[in-house]
């Protein structure tokens, strides 16, 4: 077996820095890599895998998961979990974009009480 892609320590650093600000969020150890979580909810994991390449999973609202996977790469869908999709993370990875999809995969796993206290763009 080959062994998984390590996540550098300054990714992980980046993306808690979207997530770990969220209404109750935490950041956790998974069974690879590093997740964050609200309640028991997992809002986004970020791994590396055997083929060497590092990414991140995170949810979304149904009808974006249909959107992402007509999108291609860098986004891929999963087929475990419901509402979850995937994306590729490199050097060209657009990490304002990442934030939204981040911020938005924390909402579609929060209870409301928390998701009324994040500051989001109005929609259109």
């Amino acid at each position: 077996m080959t062994d998984r892609a390590p996540v550098p320590e300054e990714l992980v650093r980046r993306i808690g820095a979207i997530i770990n600000p969220l209404p109750e969020a935490y950041e956790e150890p998974a069974w690879t890599g590093t997740r964050w979580r609200v309640g028991q909810a997992t809002i986004a994991h970020v791994f590396g895998g055997e083929d060497q390449l590092l990414r991140i999973t995170f949810r979304a609202e149904p009808d974006e998961v249909m959107a992402f996977e007509h999108l291609g790469s860098p986004y891929f869908r999963v087929s475990w979990g419901r509402n979850v999709v995937g994306m590729l993370l490199d050097d060209h990875t657009d990490f304002a974009e990442l934030a939204e999809l981040l911020v938005d995969s924390y909402c579609v796993q929060a209870p409301q009480r928390l998701v009324d206290r994040v500051d989001r763009p109005a929609a259109g």
